[in-house]
């Protein structure tokens, strides 16, 4: 089937099989291997990308459904100016430590800073909830959403 799908402000017009996942188009067909694949179940979130601006695991996406759809994945958030504001938060406040699961926690928490520009710290926690870290204790990445908050949030 043929799908026609807007990434990083970009159309990407591909024919592909019905059962391909999102998250291995975005890696496979379009090369950004920022999206990482984790898990394949949304216990994870390291496939963490924006959908038409909504937070959603690439892993669980068919390709076909985001036909006619935009997405945003780790690549699309930095500007000419350099990092988004929850880019440079993580990088700021050290918000990770082997960076697998960093591209998924930085989609997330750019969604809900869209959603909620100034969250409470259990509104981060409640907010990043999808994406697991196996390396920290989440205190800084929690700062680091903060951080993002109070520089910017999610533009």
């Amino acid at each position: 089937m043929r799908v026609e799908i807007i990434v990083n402000g970009r159309s990407h017009d591909r024919e592909i099989e019905p059962r391909l996942l999102l998250v291995h188009f975005l890696r496979d067909l379009l090369s950004l291997t920022g999206t990482h694949v984790g898990c394949d179940t949304t216990s994870c979130g390291a496939c963490t990308v924006l959908l038409d601006g909504v937070a959603v695991k690439s892993c669980t996406v068919l390709a076909a459904q985001a036909d006619g759809c935009e997405v945003t994945t780790v690549e699309g958030l930095a500007g000419p100016g350099g990092l988004s504001p929850v880019q440079e938060g993580f990088r700021q406040c050290h918000g990770l430590q082997c960076g697998y699961c960093t591209p998924g926690m930085v989609m997330a928490a750019t969604a809900l800073l869209a959603e909620r520009p100034d969250p409470s710290e259990q509104e981060i926690r409640d907010g990043l909830k999808g994406n697991m870290c196996r390396c920290t204790g989440y205190q800084m990445i929690v700062e680091s959403v903060q951080w993002a908050a109070a520089n910017g949030g999610a533009r």
